[in-house]
């Protein structure tokens, strides 16, 4: 299955202040995260923003948040986007099939909104370089669970790539400086 820009969007799932600086290869995640979101803003992917009880875990980090802003943002207690009532109305009003996942940690918020986005009949993309989780192992079994159950992995730069389709393509020189 091709990803395809025009049917795509994007689900950030908990990147928190309070709880990211506890994550494996955070400033390597933190670094793709950022070029993965300014890629998918080049291409034009609606976004939705999850966080998880902002009470107790804080805002989306600073260096993301600067950049997601303006998108909408759902508050939310359950592990998985999925279960809260609203993220699911905005995630079915964009029309979109392909749902890309980025986030943490993957082997809880990451993974079960993942299981429940299938369930919910969307191809589910994984951009694997863009999650983590405190421990790497939990990280990898999440990733193979993932794949097992249907989920598509990917890297950012594979990702953007495949979005931009051709060297022609408005966006491929932005693209191109981005992974760089």
């Amino acid at each position: 299955m091709r990803i395809d820009v025009k049917n795509a969007a994007f689900c950030l799932v908990d990147v928190q202040e309070r709880l990211y600086p506890h994550m494996t290869n955070k400033d390597e995640v933190e670094k793709n995260l950022l070029t993965l979101v300014k890629g998918l803003q080049l291409h034009e992917v609606p976004f939705i923003i999850n966080e998880q009880y902002k009470k107790g875990i804080g805002e989306t980090i600073p260096s993301l948040r600067e950049l997601v802003d303006d998108y909408p943002h759902f508050e939310k207690t359950t592990f998985s986007c999925c279960k809260n009532e609203e993220t699911m109305i905005a995630i079915n009003t964009l029309g979109k099939k392909q749902i890309i996942v980025a986030g943490i940690e993957t082997h809880v918020c990451v993974l079960q909104t993942c299981i429940d986005l299938l369930q919910a009949g969307y191809k589910v993309i994984l951009v694997t370089d863009c999650v983590t989780s405190r421990k790497q192992n939990d990280t990898d079994v999440a990733i193979t669970r993932l794949v097992q159950a249907g989920v598509i992995p990917t890297t950012y730069e594979s990702l953007l790539f495949e979005l931009t389709v051709n060297a022609k393509h408005p966006q491929f020189k932005g693209i191109s400086a981005l992974v760089k």
